[in-house]
């Protein structure tokens, strides 16, 4: 039942007309009302748990990547690199505008990486959380 919750949360952020690509404030409504729907005492985003999140090491995804920083960096600024030594641009929405504007990008991209991370899907208000703090970099 529980695996049928999140997908039926997972498909309900997936990107309509009212989700435009190029838009941060778009993408941060739609993790918004995914945190809602999974959660009805959401209270909000948080920067410093984003943070943590980001620059923790977890042990239950894949042993090479035990913390998002593996690839991206401590520095969400700088480039990153890929395990096969591709270039990763950096996460900061300072410097990189483009970043966190395109909803189905956010949500392919955090569904690799916190399953290579953290071993499961991102909840939406880890990724709301993330968000904020490369947000606000």
């Amino acid at each position: 039942m529980k695996k049928i919750l999140l997908l039926a949360v997972s498909l309900a952020v997936i990107p309509s007309a009212s989700y435009a690509a190029g838009n941060h404030d778009a993408v941060m409504a739609a993790l918004t009302e995914a945190a809602k729907a999974a959660d009805s005492g959401f209270g909000g985003f948080s920067a410093d748990a984003g943070q943590a999140l980001f620059l923790g090491t977890h042990t239950g995804g894949k042993p090479d990547t035990p913390s998002c920083t593996t690839c991206h960096t401590k520095d969400p600024a700088a480039t990153g690199q890929t395990r096969a030594g591709k270039a990763i641009d950096p996460m900061a929405g300072s410097a990189n505008p483009g970043r966190f504007t395109d909803l189905a990008k956010v949500e392919k991209w955090f569904g690799r990486n916190c399953n290579t991370v953290l071993g499961r899907d991102c909840t939406a208000q880890e990724k709301g959380d993330v968000a904020t703090w490369l947000l606000s970099k």
